[in-house]
């Protein structure tokens, strides 16, 4: 079997102050997670000596504002040589300029937002179709905070409340970029509550595996099946194999759902996660000293 050469980042966002205005988050939270350390993990990874990086901000409302958190906080770690894809419908993805710097670039980098934005405007065009040959052919990377960490895998959650994820329906999805193969990434996963809507996701689909990426936290994805922990929260996994009763193809939409055996990981800074074996491999423990 045939493994991407490139690598992806996949980052829950950063910490969610208790508000859905993006600019309002976008504010109180600028360079969070630069500070936290998961810019600079992008940035180690992008290959060359003098790195492109152009950043995609189709998924955003704001396409601007979030250009220039992304510039402020690259420049600060070097990066100067960077692009804004603006990129706001399918005609926008045709258009052959930023087919050619999609060539010439190191590193795409998509924001958050809207995941649906991504893969209604970005799903069956030639441009999707080259960032993949990119990422499978070449030392390429692929980075996404948020939305942006959502649409990479091909199963895509869209919708869903967390507070009624529990009942049967309330949870939306549909198919993504199809970076990530046989797994349901979610974003924001601890501050707002999504253990239910990954859960229901997995229900309805156990053949894929649900990937919970906290605030401030993220994942690198090697060979397109080896997931290692960065940031400084968790992520979960959910692993729908062993699950044996299962409502959720019998009961009416709006009642409670019923999963039986689901098996769950909780993985910090450090350890991995094979999506083909469905391993767990932890980091190595590093004992501190007790004050």
């Amino acid at each position: 079997m045939t493994y991407p050469q490139g690598h992806l980042i996949a980052v829950g966002g950063s910490e969610d102050k208790g508000t859905d205005l993006e600019l309002g988050i976008l504010q109180r939270n600028r360079l969070n997670f630069f500070e936290l350390g998961i810019l600079k993990n992008i940035v180690s990874m992008i290959d060359g000596t003098e790195p492109v990086v152009e950043v995609i901000t189709t998924a955003s409302s704001i396409p601007d504002e979030v250009y220039q958190n992304y510039f402020d906080g690259f420049g600060k770690l070097g990066v100067t040589n960077m692009g804004h894809m603006r990129i706001r419908n399918r005609e926008d993805a045709s258009n052959p300029d930023y087919m050619e710097r999609l060539k010439k670039c190191n590193c795409i980098m998509f924001s958050g937002g809207n995941q649906l934005r991504l893969s209604s405007i970005f799903g069956g065009t030639e441009f999707l179709n080259q960032l993949r040959h990119r990422y499978e052919n070449e030392k390429f990377l692929i980075a996404g905070t948020s939305a942006g960490a959502m649409a990479m895998s091909n199963t895509m959650i869209y919708e869903g409340n967390a507070s009624l994820a529990h009942l049967k329906g309330e949870v939306k999805i549909t198919t993504g970029l199809g970076l990530v193969q046989h797994a349901i990434i979610d974003t924001h996963f601890d501050k707002r509550g999504r253990f239910n809507r990954l859960a229901q996701a997995v229900a309805a689909q156990p053949g894929a595996i649900g990937v919970g990426l906290g605030e401030d936290t993220g994942i690198v994805v090697s060979e397109g099946h080896i997931l290692q922990t960065i940031g400084s929260g968790t992520v979960v996994i959910i692993d729908g194999k062993n699950i044996e009763y299962n409502n959720i193809a019998d009961i009416g939409f709006g009642k409670p759902i019923s999963v039986e055996n689901i098996i769950v990981h909780i993985m910090s800074k450090g350890d991995q996660y094979n999506l083909e074996t469905r391993k767990f491999v932890g980091a190595e423990i590093v004992y501190e000293d007790e004050d």
